[in-house]
């Protein structure tokens, strides 16, 4: 038996694969500290990819009454014992692509990336907790890391599985 077949089985790759079905819920979003900008309904879907090596993201949402969507891959790299993703949306990330390392955690990941803009080209930290809080209940939260460290809050979605 591989080590994936060993992780699909009773390892992290198992523990991603709860995290696979339909959900719905609602998307909070600050740009600054402690200020909502926007709450709005999301839809998302979460399905295994390449044999269960990597799980597929996708949803649809909302800011300031204007559609969006985005689609993220989960996995976990064995051989280097880190999780990985990589996000795209419609609003946040423009046109690039955002890459992010990390580690499982008790029951989901916290994965770490950065991006840069000409506005502010000191590279910003971008960090991403999912936490599979019940069976049902999936909480994604981002925090916005400034160069010099100040971490806030910058968008927490909480979805509830529909199918």
């Amino acid at each position: 038996m591989s080590k994936f077949d060993d992780s699909l089985e009773s390892g992290v790759h198992r523990q991603l694969q709860s995290l696979i079905g339909n959900w719905e819920g609602t998307t909070k979003t600050w740009f600054e500290p402690d200020v909502l900008a926007d709450e709005s309904a999301v839809k998302g879907s979460i399905k295994a990819i390449l044999g269960g090596a990597f799980l597929l993201h996708e949803y649809k949402g909302s800011l300031d009454g204007k559609p969006f969507d985005g689609i993220a891959i989960y996995g976990f790299d064995i051989p280097n014992n880190t999780f990985q993703s990589a996000w795209i949306d419609s609003f946040h990330m423009g046109t690039g692509i955002m890459l992010s390392n990390g580690s499982p955690t008790a029951n989901g990941f916290s994965v770490l990336g950065s991006y840069s803009v000409p506005e502010y080209p000191a590279p910003w930290n971008w960090r991403t907790t999912a936490e599979l809080t019940d069976p049902d209940t999936l909480v994604i939260t981002a925090y916005n890391i400034s160069p010099e460290g100040q971490e806030d809050k910058a968008t927490e979605t909480v979805y509830k599985r529909v199918g």
